[in-house]
């Protein structure tokens, strides 16, 4: 892919957006914690802002929401296309997740709770050794300028209790 398109090009979700489609984030989380999984959602959003593409709760510690998703995206949509739309997700995506959606082509990133807020939240949990290395740096090391959007302060609290709800009481 070419490292002189820009996903900036087209305009920018607005707040209103962002607050909506990371909201439907966490709705996700909470439905993948309700099926015994931990509570991790992802949507990937067209161009317009507004369409929702695809869905993704957390399947396990290898598949996570945001790697999932768009490894399905890539199967069903162009990288140009790609380049050109949104994936949120209420926490900023690990190494692998963002390494995946660098490799996909997604042009733009929304988070409302950073990596290094989660592993506050999870400590040393046996079920979430949280690596420390940003999405901010595995973007910084490419090639493409992938726009990251995060953390996003009007969903912080609400992201944090959810996880906090489950990592206090997930053995």
């Amino acid at each position: 892919m070419s490292s002189d398109l820009n996903p900036h090009a087209d305009i920018a979700p607005s707040r209103e957006q962002i607050i909506r489609h990371l909201r439907r984030s966490n709705a996700i989380a909470l439905r993948a914690s309700a099926l015994g999984r931990h509570p991790f959602g992802a949507l990937l959003v067209g161009p317009d802002h507004e369409t929702v593409l695809l869905e993704q709760c957390n399947i396990d510690t290898v598949n996570h929401a945001e790697s999932t998703l768009v490894r399905i995206a890539s199967t069903n949509y162009s990288p140009e296309f790609l380049w050109r739309c949104t994936l949120y997700t209420a926490v900023e995506p690990c190494c692998m997740c963002a390494g995946t959606a660098y490799w996909a082509n997604i042009g733009r990133v929304v988070y409302a709770m950073s990596e290094a807020e989660l592993l506050k939240q999870t400590g040393n949990h046996r079920e979430n050794p949280t690596m420390s290395v940003s999405s901010h740096y595995v973007f910084a090391h490419g090639q493409k300028p992938v726009e990251l959007i995060g953390p996003i302060d009007e969903l912080f609290e609400e992201t944090v209790q959810m996880h906090r709800a489950f990592w206090n009481g997930h053995d």
